[in-house]
């Protein structure tokens, strides 16, 4: 059991877009058992990859007491809208209301390479698009209206 160290902004690898996994080696079992055990925590929905500094498309989640993996997410459908207040492991303490779709759908693999769908409403739906936003190399804050986003960076800067 491996409980890694959440990186935070303005960390680098936050805005690094991750690499697909070509292959299921040790260390990408490794690394998956790694953010199992660390999304493994009250009060934590996701947790990916880059999160604990590794730059592979993966994240682990943690919602309603179903705790999982995803390899290789990629979001194939969205619908309908929610606008709710969203938070990040690596900008802690920040809390915005943030816009996303109520439905999200995305495929990806497990570790016997299989095919797999995680989709859901609500929070299952903002947190699968939160967690391949930051595969793709963004924070929620990006996602916010301009003038939060502006209050949103101020408590950031003022923070550190």
């Amino acid at each position: 059991m491996a409980i890694r160290t959440i990186r935070v902004v303005p960390d680098p690898v936050l805005r690094t877009p991750c690499d697909p996994v070509t292959s299921i080696t040790p260390a990408v079992r490794s690394l998956v058992r790694d953010l199992v055990d660390t999304v493994d925590d009250p009060g934590r929905a996701g947790l990916s990859a880059n999160q604990i500094g590794v730059g592979l498309r993966v994240f682990s989640y943690n919602i309603g007491g179903r705790v999982g993996y995803i390899i290789n997410p990629v979001i194939d459908k969205t619908s309908g809208e929610q606008y709710g207040e969203e938070g990040c492991l690596s900008l802690p303490n920040l809390w915005y209301p943030t816009r996303r779709a109520d439905y999200a759908r995305a495929h990806g693999i497990d570790l016997d390479g299989k095919t797999v769908t995680l989709e859901g409403h609500g929070i299952m739906g903002r947190m699968i698009q939160h967690e391949c936003d930051h595969l793709d190399g963004h924070v929620y804050v990006d996602r916010l209206e301009s003038d939060v986003r502006r209050k949103a960076m101020q408590q950031l800067r003022s923070a550190r």
